[in-house]
C-alpha cells in the first residue's frame, strides 16, 4: 500500500511538472516591431482653376517601424521607420484657360512619384503580451525623398512622357495619422509642403495632397 502511495504522487507530480512546462511564456517585455502596407485615395489640393483630377489617383506606401515603448504598460511608444511609397496622380489640364485659343483643348495626364520614406510616429495602443488584437491611434510625421518622378499625358495635342526630377521638390513633408482595430486601420495623410519647386517652374504651382485610405500593420 506505501508503494502505491508513492507511485500515485509520482505520478501526479510528473503531470503538474509537465503541464508547468507547456504553460505559454507571457513577454512581459513585447514590442509592437512591424510592417505596414498602406492604400489611399489622393485628392489634390491648391490646385489650378484650369485643373480636375479623374479616375483614381492611386497611393501606396509599405515599410517597417522599430517600436520603442517608453512606459511601463507598454501602452505608448516611440517608432522611427523606413519606406516607400507611390503615387500615380491623374488630372485633366483645361489649357484653354492658359493660351490664346478659344477652344476647349483637354489634356489628360499622370505623375507617377516613387519616394522613400523616413516616418516617426507616437503610438498609443491598448496592447497586452497575450494578444495583438487591440485598439491603436497612431501619429506621426514623415519626411519623403524623391526617387523619380514622371509626367505622362495624351490629347488633341498629341502623348508623350517625360522625366520631372528637376522641377519637383526632392523632399516632401507630412503628417499622418491611423487608427483602428487589429489588423485594419483607417489612415489619413497631409502633405505639408507642394510637390513642385516654386523656384524651377514658369508658373507658381502650390499643389499638394491629402490621402485617406487604409493601412494595415502585419507583426
Amino acid at each position: 500500500m506505501r508503494q502505491f502511495r508513492s507511485l500515485f504522487f509520482l505520478f501526479f507530480s510528473i503531470i503538474g511538472f509537465s503541464q508547468s512546462e507547456n504553460k505559454p511564456v507571457v513577454d512581459s517585455l513585447f514590442r509592437e516591431d512591424q510592417f505596414y502596407i498602406s492604400v489611399s485615395y489622393n485628392f489634390l489640393q491648391k490646385t489650378p482653376d484650369n485643373f480636375s483630377q479623374y479616375s483614381f489617383s492611386t497611393g501606396l506606401s509599405g515599410g517597417f517601424l522599430r517600436d520603442f515603448p517608453f512606459t511601463k504598460n507598454r501602452h505608448w511608444s516611440i517608432a522611427p521607420g523606413i519606406g516607400y511609397s507611390f503615387n500615380d496622380l491623374k488630372q485633366n489640364i483645361d489649357l484653354s484657360s492658359v493660351s490664346t485659343s478659344t477652344s476647349t483643348t483637354v489634356v489628360k495626364s499622370r505623375m507617377l512619384l516613387h519616394y522613400l520614406d523616413f516616418p516617426i510616429e507616437v503610438r498609443w495602443r491598448n496592447a497586452t503580451p497575450e494578444s495583438h488584437k487591440f485598439w491603436r491611434i497612431y501619429g506621426g510625421f514623415m519626411m519623403s525623398y524623391l526617387i523619380n518622378g514622371n509626367f505622362e499625358y495624351e490629347g488633341a495635342i498629341g502623348s508623350g512622357d517625360e522625366n520631372i526630377n528637376v522641377i519637383l521638390n526632392k523632399f516632401q513633408y507630412a503628417t499622418y495619422l491611423s487608427f483602428g482595430f487589429n489588423t485594419w486601420n483607417a489612415y489619413i495623410h497631409y502633405g505639408l509642403n507642394p510637390f513642385f519647386d516654386k523656384d524651377k517652374t514658369a508658373a507658381e504651382n502650390k499643389v499638394t495632397t491629402l490621402k485617406i485610405g487604409l493601412i494595415f500593420y502585419i507583426l
